[in-house]
């Protein structure tokens, strides 16, 4: 049977993998993501393309180790008016960043990527829009204080999944690419492989 492997260590991908009965093994890739990211903006690419070559970096970068497993790489990119955000590196970073979302709606691109024998299988994009509530500095203070670091391991600040849906007044389109994996669409070009039918 192939072998499933996650070209990431988040754990909310990785909980969306697992509670959708999947069987893998987690693994960290080496891919400088600032610095390949960087290379994509002096190319001109867009935060979608940006979003998808980071996910197929990733998958291929675990894949040229494991050439016989199905390796997943995922990223996401925030876009508010042409504006790209990166994970935020401190509290006062997310602050920063929620601050400027305030009352906003802005894109996230969120990538996932299929890798086998060195080579990319699958690729799909998908962009939900989420607007933020217009909140308070003292809201924003409560919400930051809150949530502590576990906040710096989501671009733009906020977890839709827990305190952060209360800075929010709608979202439209894919909500487990929110989460940071479109799962549908994967669990589909899975399906046609064997390892997702239940």
């Amino acid at each position: 049977m192939t072998h499933l492997i996650l070209a990431s260590q988040s754990p909310a991908r990785r909980s969306l993998l697992t509670n959708a009965g999947l069987t893998y093994e987690a693994m960290a890739s080496s891919v400088n993501e600032a610095a390949l990211k960087q290379d994509f903006l002096d190319a001109g690419r867009s935060a979608g393309d940006i979003a998808i070559g980071l996910a197929q970096a990733k998958a291929l970068a675990i894949s040229l180790s494991h050439p016989r497993a199905l390796v997943i790489g995922a990223d996401q990119t925030l876009e508010l008016d042409g504006r790209l955000f990166d994970k935020p590196e401190t509290e006062t970073a997310a602050a920063a960043q929620l601050r400027a979302l305030n009352g906003r709606t802005h894109l996230l691109h969120t990538a996932v990527a299929v890798a086998r024998s060195d080579g990319i299988v699958w690729t799909h994009l998908a962009t939900p829009r989420l607007t933020l509530r217009k909140f308070s500095e003292a809201a924003l203070d409560r919400y930051v204080a809150a949530c502590g670091a576990q906040i710096l391991g989501c671009i733009g600040g906020y977890q839709l999944e827990g305190l952060g849906v209360q800075l929010f007044d709608a979202i439209e389109g894919d909500y487990f690419a929110i989460l940071g994996l479109p799962l549908l669409p994967l669990l589909a070009f899975l399906r046609t492989a064997g390892l997702a039918d239940l």
